[in-house]
């Protein structure tokens, strides 16, 4: 009788559901948010009752197309964040919690197919459910605790919701995908890793709980936990800061140094810096056994030679940088000084600039904003700084639509590190940016904002600090060559981001109409431009900005995104690749079309992605070239031509009209009109 009554007041409601959700399907934008209050009331009640979950997760796709996410941040699924999820489910109002739930049970219906999305595919859908599990293992994963028992019945609906996501993502594989997708994650080396190290640490929590339950898949789970936790023998078990400092305060000269080298061993392996090792780096330098900074650094021969000429620096930068709350700047300043920039004569005198330096109050309350609470804002930039320096490609522009900054402040960082702390300088004490084009001077202060509307989120302190000002600028960039009839990015890349840039531009697309414009001779042009065959052999000598037409997992056309091309080689089968940059937090993307963005296994570097040439290829709309050398006399075969071709009709370019070439040869000389 119980289960009869319970079936009818699911039923009830979801008929209740179906007239406000027909009202909102029905209703012009500027009405939606009268009915997505009143659908959204509905479905926060069905949340409650018993088969009210999988009864919201049939519906969901139709309440997502019929705008129940219209104006708010869930309606671009492709940039939300797992770890606010739950805050949302157990902080927010009802209609924001009803308004996660459909959100999740939306993305769980694309992850198994059952609906699409035309901006997040299925591979990324479950990837970003499968986060927001490994966010919340406990829910569903570890036994319930008499808290949760006396939370009462909202965090039995979220309890409910995780295990009912649980199920159908595949409770059992969670642990093991989520291992997975962290390992490939670390794998690119970025520099904001506190959303991998909160996965890892429900991981051991689960370890700890549910150990013998996992099998075969807690050997990666193992290496993930103890080198945040664990690192060596003396912090095995996560014995606490106190109690390892006094294990260090016995130890002799021979234990140290092997205590050193295993932290070290443990952060290059994984690119994740452990507590233990900042408590680790600190206590020798208080303890004045600095002699074993470099073995903690896990050093090369050119890092240790730096080390030698700036000790005095370096040591400085350390007790400023360097703690158990900035852990990663440590991973940065090793590789920093393994990339030998200090030989750089400006760089160290820039850094000593750095140490000098108080963020303004404006740049200290948004560093605040943005959640980066770990340290004093001048040291915290100051770590940023390193961060970025050690490891330029593992800069990301976080959930904020700024590709073309952060690749820029990747690009400077890789390319010309004392310009980039240039700008910082100006950022931190004015919190404003100069920069000029084509001789005009243009003032991030005097600009309005440009995408980036609020300080960046889930970013770098550099970013934090560089990216409002920058996004001003480009946008600036953009609107004083509006008039000029072509892509503006033909002159605002070299003005913006270097002299290196080539000042020559190949577009396949007609601005003004969209169409094709020579496919063909844009995609010859980009062979002899850049492949070694057509090109004798000269390489990429410095990293070049170049725009993707970017497709989802269908190859459907999403928008242009802006990358950097850093090198052109075979890999280890013989294969030619472009070697890029991606300003995604994840460049391991499938494009559709067999275009499946590869981070590791093909002879990337940490932060690198790469396809095959001719898929790159296919994938392109605009590039740089200097212009300056001998016309090429070995074009590419029709038959390569036309195979690249097909496969950018087949995908971005689907459904584009297709005009002559003369744009392509017309952009060759292009400059200030």
């Amino acid at each position: 009788m119980a289960g009869t009554e319970q079936g009818g007041e699911v039923d009830r409601l979801a008929a209740t559901l179906e007239g406000p959700l027909t009202h909102l399907q029905e209703a012009r934008p500027f009405a939606k948010p009268r009915f997505q209050v009143q659908v959204l009331d509905v479905a926060g009640r069905l949340l409650t009752v018993p088969d009210g979950i999988a009864r919201l997760h049939a519906l969901a796709p139709r309440m997502d197309a019929a705008g129940i996410f219209a104006g708010s941040d869930w309606d671009a699924p492709a940039n939300l964040l797992p770890g606010l999820v739950s805050g949302t489910l157990e902080q927010g109002a009802p209609a924001s919690v009803a308004a996660e739930a459909v959100s999740l049970l939306r993305l769980l219906a694309v992850a198994k197919g059952e609906a699409e999305h035309p901006h997040i595919h299925a591979a990324a859908a479950r990837r970003f459910l499968t986060q927001v599990l490994a966010l919340n293992m406990r829910r569903f994963f570890g036994a319930t605790d008499e808290a949760a028992r006396m939370a009462g019945a909202q965090q039995a609906t979220t309890d409910a919701l995780f295990r009912y996501l649980a199920e159908h993502v595949g409770f059992q594989d969670v642990l093991g995908e989520l291992v997975d997708e962290i390992w490939r994650i670390l794998r690119q080396r970025p520099i904001q890793v506190a959303h991998a190290k909160d996965m890892i640490a429900q991981i051991a929590i689960t370890l700890s709980e549910r150990g013998g339950e996992i099998g075969d898949r807690r050997l990666g789970a193992d290496r993930l936990v103890s080198a945040l936790f664990g690192p060596t023998s003396a912090c095995m078990g996560d014995p606490g800061l106190d109690t390892y400092h006094e294990r260090l305060a016995v130890m002799d000269e021979t234990d140290l140094r092997h205590e050193a080298q295993g932290l070290a061993r443990a952060m290059h392996d994984t690119g994740l810096v452990s507590d233990y090792h900042a408590a680790f780096l600190t206590w020798v330098l208080e303890t004045e056994h600095d002699g074993m900074v470099a073995d903690t650094l896990g050093l090369g021969t050119t890092g240790r030679d730096c080390m030698q000429q700036h000790r005095g620096l370096i040591i400085e930068l350390i007790r400023r940088a360097v703690r158990p709350e900035t852990a990663q700047a440590l991973y940065g300043m090793s590789l920093m000084l393994d990339r030998g920039i200090l030989h750089h004569a400006p760089i160290a005198p820039a850094l000593r600039r750095q140490l000098e330096l108080a963020p303004c109050p404006a740049v200290a309350e948004r560093l605040s904003m943005a959640g980066l609470h770990a340290a004093e804002p001048a040291d915290l930039l100051l770590a940023g700084c390193i961060q970025v320096l050690g490891l330029p490609l593992g800069v990301g522009q976080g959930a904020n639509p700024t590709c073309q900054s952060a690749r820029a402040i990747a690009m400077w960082a890789q390319n010309d590190p004392d310009y980039l702390l240039h700008l910082v300088a100006q950022g931190t004490r004015i919190d404003s940016v100069m920069m000029h084009f084509e001789g005009r001077a243009i003032n991030s202060a005097d600009l309005p904002a440009g995408l980036a509307l609020g300080a960046p989120l889930d970013a770098d302190p550099v970013s934090v600090v560089l990216v409002p000002h920058l996004d001003r600028i480009y946008a600036e960039m953009g609107r004083l060559c509006a008039a000029r009839n072509d892509d503006p990015h033909i002159w605002i890349n070299p003005e913006f981001h270097g002299w290196w840039v080539g000042r020559a531009c190949a577009v396949a697309v007609d601005v003004p109409t969209g169409a094709l414009a020579g496919i063909k001779d844009f995609i010859a042009r980009f062979h002899t431009a850049y492949h070694p065959q057509y090109n004798s052999g000269e390489p990429v000598i410095h990293p070049q900005p170049a725009g993707i037409a970017a497709t989802d997992a269908a190859g459907r056309f999403v928008g242009w995104h802006a990358i950097t091309i850093l090198r052109v080689a075979p890999d280890r089968e013989g294969e030619m690749r472009v070697y890029f940059y991606n300003p995604n937090n994840d460049s391991g993307q499938d494009w559709g079309a067999g275009a499946v963005v590869s981070t590791h296994g093909s002879g990337e570097r940490f932060g690198e992605a790469s396809l095959p040439f001719e898929t790159f290829a296919s994938r392109l709309y605009l590039f740089h070239e200097d212009g300056m050398r001998p016309a090429a006399s070995n074009r590419p075969a029709q038959d390569i031509l036309q195979r690249v071709a097909s496969q950018a009709r087949g995908t971005w370019a689907a459904g584009r009209e297709e005009i002559s070439g003369e744009a392509i040869s017309r952009l060759a000389a292009a400059g200030p009109s």
